[in-house]
């Protein structure tokens, strides 16, 4: 499935990325209203990674803009107490804003969005919190097909009809996952097992990493180096990655370079996208890959 995505994704100030064909958001920074203009009432679904505030600020707008009796549906880390008193001002500034659904979620849920379509909430730990307390995510988007088991496959038509006939179509299928989509939220560079034959990976890349980087306060680690990424994706099975997230702190081609230089190291055999610092990128596939 071909999937178009436009994002912003700079540190500090806003984060949020929009998957066109499905009708999905992921994170809703500041600025992204204004920069989706009506294609934004695409968007049935929000899924929120955390409660920062460049995750979440812009909210309250594209909420006005695009609430209707049943949408959107914002789901977001069930703990996080800022989503609550967001509702609660919202409805109270603009009532008619109340037919949005707020669902509140834990890691492991996974939400349909279609009958052949999940979206899957991995906990990570950007916020630090006790076991079975939920504030922070990562996502993965699964689509799920159910196809003729493999031994049915070979046999002639008629034969596959008469299986099917005696007992049930069901018992003659076999689910079948693909994992089309993951994003990673803000995050330590951890658990990329959760992203293992992901189609698409978006990951955070904060600090691009190195002796230039050692006075950096990296907020106890809670954010992810460039080089820790490239490292981790190396070890998994991936089809495409787009890095974003950066501080602003690095220009352009230090950020290119160094995911040049990181990806010939680790030798990846994949394309590799990047949004830049205060960019808005639409249709990221759709741009040249820093790396192929």
């Amino acid at each position: 499935m071909n999937l178009t995505i436009t994002g912003y994704s700079t540190a500090l100030f806003s984060s949020w990325y929009f998957i066109e064909e499905l009708g999905l958001l992921f994170d809703v920074g500041d600025g992204i209203t204004s920069a989706l203009l009506q294609k934004s009432r695409k968007i049935n679904h929000v899924f929120v990674s955390h409660a920062d505030r460049d995750h979440l600020t812009g909210l309250h707008q594209f909420n006005q803009l695009n609430a209707r009796e049943g949408f959107p549906i914002i789901h977001f880390p069930k703990d996080c107490g800022s989503f609550y008193a967001i509702e609660n001002f919202s409805k109270k500034f603009d009532p008619h804003v109340s037919g949005t659904i707020w669902k509140p979620i834990i890691a492991g849920d996974k939400t349909w969005i279609r009958d052949d379509l999940y979206v899957e909430a991995k906990k990570n730990n950007h916020v630090p919190a006790a076991e079975g307390i939920h504030k922070s995510f990562g996502y993965k988007v699964v689509l799920v097909k159910k196809k003729l088991k493999p031994e049915l496959i070979s046999l002639p038509q008629n034969e596959i009809v008469k299986i099917i006939r005696e007992q049930g179509k069901e018992n003659t299928l076999v689910e079948v996952l693909t994992t089309l989509f993951c994003y990673s939220g803000d995050t330590p560079a951890e658990n990329f097992d959760n992203w293992h034959n992901s189609e698409i990976l978006i990951h955070e890349a904060t600090f691009l990493g190195g002796d230039g980087d050692a006075k950096i306060h990296t907020h106890g680690n809670k954010h992810s180096t460039l080089e820790d990424v490239i490292k981790g994706v190396s070890t998994i099975s991936i089809n495409k990655l787009i890095l974003g997230h950066f501080s602003s702190r690095y220009s352009d081609e230090q950020i290119d370079d160094k995911i040049k230089y990181l990806c010939k190291e680790y030798a990846l055999n994949f394309p590799v996208y990047r949004v830049l610092p205060g960019r808005t990128i639409k249709d990221i596939l759709n741009q040249e890959p820093v790396h192929n």
